[in-house]
């Protein structure tokens, strides 16, 4: 690829042979000798500094002299917290870890836009596969934590309704409207991020400096919302799954 990033170049000289190999068997044909591309490799440095800024504010913890790394992450933490006491209720506490990554994932996701002007860079976001991916994981996620709290049985009679009489027709329409809440997820991402960097590229080869400068703005703006709309709406469905109250 002639915009290939540099991580790029070197997670398929590391992996490639082996990726491509697991596609084939996959009946996937990756296209080119190089089946990484740059969008996984931006989720993926995303990915690793996340994983390096949990395992700094771990190993530098201190209550009498917290760093600006620690005070950072405890930011995160509370407002993450706040909201999903609010919309989950009683027993957040365990979900708080999944959706934080959720939304941290998105935002950092979302903000590599602001870097589009360099090549090869693009929204992972405004690209597909990478919302559907993440809708996909909650979809499993709160369906999973559903049939924990409740059981099998239990967890399916929330798609019956309160009415034993319509249960025959409100069954198949709850599974269709919970099949398409990855498609929600997946299309309000995708297509907010997308229109947010065609709207950015065209301002930057229309006019120069000053009005660009402003839709970078507005671009970390949907940035920050989409990132929080998916975090809501995540915690939305796992306190729906979770909740006895039916």
């Amino acid at each position: 690829m002639p915009d290939s990033l540099a991580i790029t170049r070197l997670l398929n000289n590391l992996f490639g042979p082996m990726v491509a190999a697991v596609m084939q068997r996959l009946g996937l044909h990756p296209s080119g000798t190089a089946p990484i591309g740059n969008t996984f490799s931006l989720e993926f440095l995303v990915v690793f500094g996340l994983i390096v800024f949990f395992l700094v504010v771990r190993l530098t913890l201190s209550v009498e002299n917290p760093n600006p790394v620690q005070q950072l992450a405890e930011m995160i933490h509370e407002f993450v917290g706040g909201q999903a006491e609010q919309v989950i209720g009683h027993g957040y506490e365990r979900f708080q870890p999944f959706v934080t990554c959720v939304l941290l994932f998105i935002l950092l996701n979302n903000l590599i836009g602001l870097l589009g002007g360099f090549p090869g860079i693009t929204t992972p976001t405004s690209q597909p596969q990478v919302p559907l991916g993440v809708a996909v994981l909650t979809f499993l996620y709160y369906n999973y934590n559903g049939i924990r709290a409740q059981g099998p049985v239990g967890y399916l009679k929330q798609f019956a309704g309160p009415v034993w009489w319509m249960a025959w027709l409100l069954f198949p329409v709850e599974i269709i409207s919970h099949l398409a809440r990855m498609m929600s997820l997946t299309i309000r991402l995708y297509a907010n991020m997308l229109a947010s960097d065609l709207l950015t590229l065209i301002c930057f080869s229309m006019i120069p400096v000053i009005a660009p400068t402003a839709f970078l703005g507005l671009h970390a703006l949907v940035a920050v919302i989409q990132a929080y709309v998916f975090m809501l709406l995540s915690m939305i469905y796992l306190g729906m799954a979770v909740s006895h109250e039916h």
